[in-house]
C-alpha cells in the first residue's frame, strides 16, 4: 500500500477531522438540538467520510489497478475517477 504510506499524514489528518465532526454530532445529540441541525452534522460527517474514501480509492486504482491494465484501459481511468468524484460528493 505505497499510496497509503505516502499519503499517511494527510489521511490521518482527515481521519482526525472526521473524529471531530463525529464528536460534534454527539454533542448536538446530547444538547437536544433540533433535527435540522443534527441532519446537517450527519451530512457533514458523511461528506467527510466520502472524501476520505475517494482519496484511498483513487490511490488504489492508480497505484494497484492501473499498472495491471493496458494502455487503452488506463486511458479510461480518469473518466471513472471523475464519475466517482461526482458520485461521492
Amino acid at each position: 500500500m505505497a499510496h497509503i504510506a505516502k499519503d499517511k499524514k494527510m489521511l490521518t489528518a482527515r481521519v482526525r477531522r472526521i473524529g471531530g465532526q463525529v464528536a460534534s454530532l454527539e454533542r448536538a445529540l446530547d444538547s437536544d438540538l433540533d433535527c435540522q441541525a443534527v441532519l446537517q452534522q450527519i451530512a457533514a460527517v458523511r461528506g467527510a467520510v466520502n472524501g476520505l474514501m475517494l482519496e484511498v480509492l483513487e490511490g488504489h486504482l492508480r497505484e494497484h489497478v492501473a499498472p495491471m491494465m493496458g494502455r487503452r484501459e488506463r486511458a479510461e481511468l480518469d473518466p471513472v475517477v471523475a464519475i466517482l468524484k461526482r458520485y461521492l460528493k
